[in-house]
């Protein structure tokens, strides 16, 4: 009983969490894999990138600075502004310390 009430409350934690962040997690994958993995794909002309090259932390601050090629250009230019939300979930529901981690597929 007791580990079941431990269980329930941390996928209540869980989704009140991802569910404050706003965005779809379904679009951010879409998105993302249709919008950075052009370049951020193994042989990519930039660094690889999958939602597990970051904490959580580390994917909020980056959203949060908005910038894109190390703060060179604004990530809104590269991105359509509507898309950075749901990328930004996808990102952080799958980081490395994230209760789901994972990469994005091929």
């Amino acid at each position: 009983m007791q580990n079941t009430t431990k269980l329930l409350a941390m996928l209540l934690a869980l989704s009140v969490s991802l569910a404050a962040q706003g965005g779809s997690d379904t679009k951010g994958k879409f998105f993302f894999k249709k919008s950075c993995k052009a370049c951020h794909a193994a042989g990519g002309s930039a660094k690889e990138i999958t939602p597990l090259s970051k904490t959580q932390a580390q994917w909020k601050a980056y959203f949060a600075a908005g910038k894109h090629k190390k703060g060179a250009e604004k990530l809104d230019g590269v991105v359509k502004p509507e898309q950075i939300k749901d990328i930004q979930t996808f990102l952080t529901n799958h980081a490395s310390d994230s209760p789901q981690p994972e990469t994005c597929g091929g």
